[in-house]
């Protein structure tokens, strides 16, 4: 009989361990986040990029292009164990548009493993942090970095053949943004690094009197 018990107890107690982690397994529950898509978008505009399906980064711009023409938000979705992170991506559709202007210190470009800002000051990815918070504190007290956090921009480029860090990349910018702002409209572009040629010296000092 006191075998019985025994036996009885423990299975009640199997019983209850069992139960209780099933408990605890359903109470986890995914947090899902959207990053830059306006309050008066729809989330049923995003058409989402699988990174498997792109042999390189060109590639990737001219699906992020045409998906941008169709009037509609590329998208790249981040999943971790705990929470699902959708990023909208807002590249224009350049058929609609010869030009657009934006003042470079309301950017920064990170390309492949460098940040930049207004094309002069070069910072390692792992500065990341550092520049974003500037950027957003700054409101126009530096000429060189950005008027306020509202047109901060956020230009994304690699190489072709050095996008396999892109994932990693964009996951830190929004661990970074989210520590700074509760705003989920993150401006973000797909671009294409543009080798853009320097200036020309400046005339000899005495240009003038050759030219009399």
């Amino acid at each position: 009989m006191i075998t019985n018990i025994k036996t009885l107890s423990l299975i009640m107690l199997i019983l209850t361990v069992f139960s209780c982690q099933n408990a605890e397994q359903k109470s986890i529950q995914f947090i899902e986040k959207e990053y830059g898509i306006f309050e008066n978008e729809n989330n049923s505009i995003g058409v989402e990029l699988k990174l498997n399906e792109f042999d390189n980064w060109k590639d990737l711009l001219e699906r992020t292009e045409r998906i941008a023409c169709s009037d509609s938000l590329p998208k790249l979705i981040l999943k971790s164990a705990t929470n699902i992170k959708t990023v909208y991506f807002r590249n224009p559709c350049w058929e609609n548009y010869g030009c657009i202007l934006i003042k470079h210190k309301n950017t920064i470009q990170i390309h492949n493993d460098t940040i930049s800002k207004s094309d002069r000051f070069h910072y390692p990815l792992d500065s990341l942090a550092t520049v974003l918070k500037k950027d957003f504190e700054n409101n126009g007290k530096i000429p060189s970095w950005s008027a306020s956090p509202e047109k901060l921009m956020i230009f994304i480029s690699y190489d072709n053949g050095q996008m396999e860090n892109f994932p990693k990349t964009l996951r830190s910018v929004v661990h970074e943004y989210e520590k700074l702002t509760d705003n989920v409209v993150l401006k973000i572009w797909l671009n294409e690094k543009l080798n853009i040629p320097p200036p020309p010296p400046p005339p000899p000092a005495n240009w003038k009197e050759e030219t009399e």
